[in-house]
């Protein structure tokens, strides 16, 4: 039972991780050629780092899982934690700096506050995104020293890096210390999205009680972006829940449906957030459902070849 149940938790996360690549890859696709054709604008440069930053992301959770799974002796033997830790950095802290600038530009761009803070930042929007470049380089600089002193207390005691010998309070604060970067963005992106959904929300209520045409599609146009914020925030509290069940199996490594489970949950977020991109952008929508008519068209013509 519990072989199939490792067997079923497996193909679940090899199918998010397709699904998270071929999502992502069409997202960084089509801005591309929207760039060959024009000048890259603010959004498509947004999209497409967090497309790549995305798949690329992906893989290091697939790999680290799976060694961890499968063979995880590896990591005892060789310096391959090293090179995971730092590539988990680069693709984790990028992946969230895009989502968080994402939706710092929505929420610049579309909500309609009153306060001074948020009417001065509106005004000034094109130096928010400098701004957190310089806070995600800073950030990941201090990962970068952070880990490799962690390594190095490893390698000065004699010791393995995949023996994790302390106490798990200290594991926990050092884990805590290690996401401080990440725990900012997901806190930054959560407040502005929610801060948007307010905005949205209150919005849709002055306009209920018009009826005509314009207004009607303005405000299912509304209700729309506010379920996409909502599934938006949902994926990204189940991948830090995911981060964390992951976490936790350090303390705990003899249960590795544990180790599965939180592949899964966090595998969830990169790959369902980018097709309601798809569907949520109008752009993106419209290649998709081009792409879509092509491959039915090449249906028929192979249907017609063989009849």
């Amino acid at each position: 039972m519990l072989r199939v149940v490792e067997g079923i938790f497996i193909f679940v996360v090899i199918s998010e991780s397709v699904f998270g690549v071929l999502g992502n890859g069409f997202i960084g696709l089509v801005n591309c050629i929207d760039c060959a054709k024009n000048k890259l604008s603010t959004i498509g440069f947004i999209l497409t780092g967090l497309a790549i930053s995305r798949i690329f992301l992906i893989w290091i959770i697939i790999t680290d899982g799976f060694i961890q799974i499968f063979s995880p002796n590896i990591y005892a033997s060789s310096n391959l934690i090293e090179y995971i830790s730092y590539f988990w950095v680069i693709g984790n802290q990028s992946s969230m700096w895009f989502a968080t600038s994402l939706s710092i530009f929505y929420f610049l761009k579309i909500a309609n506050f009153s306060n001074y803070i948020f009417l001065w930042l509106k005004s000034r929007t094109n130096m928010v995104l400098p701004f957190m470049i310089v806070f995600l380089l800073i950030s990941s600089l201090l990962n970068f020293a952070y880990i490799a002193k962690i390594l190095n207390d490893y390698k000065m005691k004699n010791d393995t890096v995949w023996d994790l010998n302390m106490y798990k309070s200290e594991y926990f604060i050092k884990q805590i210390l290690l996401n401080l970067g990440v725990i900012f963005f997901f806190t930054l992106s959560l407040i502005t999205c929610v801060l948007l959904i307010i905005s949205l929300w209150r919005h849709n209520r002055q306009m209920q009680s018009n009826v005509t045409g314009l207004r009607d599609s303005n405000t299912e146009a509304h209700v729309k972006a506010m379920k996409v914020l909502i599934s938006f925030i949902i994926l990204f509290i189940l991948y830090f829940i995911g981060m964390a069940i992951e976490i936790s199996y350090f303390t705990v490594r003899e249960n590795k449906l544990l180790l599965m489970f939180g592949m899964t949950t966090t595998a969830i977020y990169p790959w369902g957030h980018s097709f309601i991109l798809i569907l949520g952008n109008s752009k993106l929508k419209q290649a998709s459902l081009r792409v879509l008519q092509q491959l039915k068209c090449c249906e028929k013509r192979k249907n017609l070849r063989v009849t």
